[in-house]
């Protein structure tokens, strides 16, 4: 996604003299573009991840739309209490973009994985996060952050492009729609890509409806929610359980009264055996995988 991210930076700044563009010294052979075009509105701020934040804020309180770009783990984790107290908290127009969401940086290890962002930024005050699961969505998602103006975290992965016939719903994007349906699917960030293998791979299209969910914290209409009830639903995210998507989409389905026949969650599991891999061995490790996604949906529709 980051070749549509740096076009889609690009395609604004073009259009307002107000966006800047700060990396943490990242960004390499994916960014020159926006160097070129933005001239000093990009900023290379140096591995000062925090002081970047600040920076940021700053320049946010002066009128500026400021984009704050490196991999995830970096731009979560270290900029944290400066994101949290500099930007949130007074609503300033800061976006924090990490690249490499989940399990994305795979066997640089743990400390390149961010499996817990979007717990920690969803539950910061005034912060909307915006999560992909296809490229094409990134250039909607860039348009609607810069007109919000508001404390906003972007996360970054690889992914396809979006399936022909979907529909934006709330936090959710309805990807694959069957009048047959028996249960439903809801999937996190680009991982849906395996959603969809496993239902090719064992003829189960038209026995799910599948949506992916764009937004923490969620929205969640009704009428969506009333679609649900009495189905077997199963959530699938590249992040951990705790304050993940399961967890907040089944507080929102409770509080709707709403209760699917059963709730199945596939998450991030950390690392079970000790050892690093690449995104897909993590993947695998966690049941995220397309032959473990098949095998949970197989046994939900002959339950």
């Amino acid at each position: 996604m980051r070749k549509e991210f740096s076009a889609g930076i690009e395609r604004l700044a073009r259009e307002d003299d107000r966006i800047v563009f700060i990396t943490g010294d990242l960004g390499y052979n994916a960014l020159e573009n926006l160097v070129d075009t933005m001239g000093p509105r990009f900023i290379n701020a140096g591995v000062a991840e925090q002081n970047m934040v600040g920076v940021a804020a700053g320049m946010a309180y002066k009128g500026f739309k400021v984009f704050v770009y490196s991999i995830a783990p970096f731009a979560v984790y270290r900029c944290l209490e400066q994101f949290r107290n500099d930007v949130c908290l007074h609503r300033m127009p800061v976006f924090l973009v990490g690249n490499g969401g989940g399990y994305g940086y795979g066997i640089m290890g743990s400390t390149h994985h961010a499996i817990e962002d979007l717990a920690c930024l969803s539950s910061l005050q005034n912060v909307k996060t915006y999560i992909p699961a296809f490229a094409d969505e990134i250039d909607p998602m860039l348009d609607a952050i810069v007109t919000e103006a508001r404390p906003t975290y972007l996360r970054l992965g690889a992914g396809p492009k979006t399936p022909e016939g979907t529909e934006a719903i709330g936090s959710f994007r309805h990807v694959v729609r069957s009048d047959k349906a028996e249960g439903t699917i809801v999937a996190l960030g680009p991982v849906a890509a395996n959603v969809l293998k496993a239902l090719e791979a064992e003829n189960l299209t038209e026995r799910f409806d599948v949506y992916t969910a764009t937004n923490l914290p969620l929205e969640l209409p009704a009428g969506l929610a009333r679609r649900w009830n009495g189905r077997p639903m199963l959530v699938v995210e590249e992040h951990v359980s705790i304050g993940g998507l399961a967890q907040q989409l089944s507080v929102q389905l409770l509080q709707n009264g709403i209760v699917p026949t059963q709730f199945v969650s596939l998450s991030a599991q950390g690392y079970p055996n000790g050892l690093y891999g690449d995104q897909k061995y993590h993947q695998q490790l966690s049941g995220l995988d397309p032959d473990n996604i098949a095998r949970q949906l197989a046994t939900l529709v002959t339950a």
